[in-house]
């Protein structure tokens, strides 16, 4: 549909009517569930299913602790939790390095749906990180060693430059080793929070949460 230029922010809205979630619908695990749902997001073809907001809380260069978010894309998930990998210098694993109690947005807005995990982030160990590693492009191996993430860059120009030096160290290497600053981190979750757009904006929520016999209980919250 198109929207009108003109139209004031404010008045920007939809109607969410393409589903319900109701108790019934629920599966007693909430990995199971957010399978589920990851299952039907993977059939309806929406761009980056797996595409998720990470938040964590850290300190900036003034000393204040302040939250940040960053979009990254999720590479696994069990019941052991949902992992994504990153440079391990990075803002955000130094984040977690400090404070390793994160959130994971699951932003499916083509479906009215949104999933929200809250839990602790752990390093993956590195035999995983390999297999991963092994199984990614190789142009995206050698990014992998060409940025340095979060740190400042002079500009494209350099960068680009970082990237020839790569392609030049490794052309004649069959196998790019994992660079030691690169790695992933694996969320165990202890909230999970399904959410389903509905008209009026009487959304339905339901929230999990994990027990101390690690048994999981829900329960539907107020929209």
């Amino acid at each position: 549909m198109e929207r009108d230029s003109q139209t004031p922010v404010r008045d920007l809205r939809i109607s969410y009517d393409l589903g319900v979630l109701t108790a019934d619908m629920l599966a007693a695990d909430p990995i199971e569930q957010f399978g589920d749902w990851f299952a039907q997001t993977l059939e309806s073809q929406i761009l980056e299913p797996n595409a998720m907001v990470v938040s964590t809380v850290g300190v900036d260069s003034q000393g204040n602790v302040r939250p940040a978010s960053r979009t990254v894309l999720l590479k696994d998930f069990s019941q052991a939790g949902f992992s994504f990998f990153t440079n391990l210098e990075s803002a955000k694993s130094a984040d977690i390095a400090a404070n390793p109690n994160v959130t994971l947005l699951f932003p499916w807005y083509e479906l009215h749906r949104q999933v929200i995990i809250s839990g602790r982030a752990e390093l993956v160990p590195r035999d995983q990180v390999a297999d991963y590693f092994a199984s990614r492009p190789r142009q995206s191996q050698m990014g992998a060693w060409a940025s340095r993430q979060s740190t400042r860059l002079e500009n494209r120009e350099t960068l680009d430059a970082q990237f020839a030096e790569c392609e030049l160290r490794f052309a004649a290497v069959p196998v790019i080793p994992v660079p030691e600053f690169w790695g992933g981190w694996q969320v165990s979750p202890h909230r999970i929070e399904f959410w389903q757009g509905r008209e009026s904006r009487l959304h339905d929520r339901f929230v999990y949460e994990l027990q101390q016999d690690s048994t999981w209980q829900h329960e539907r919250l107020s929209p």
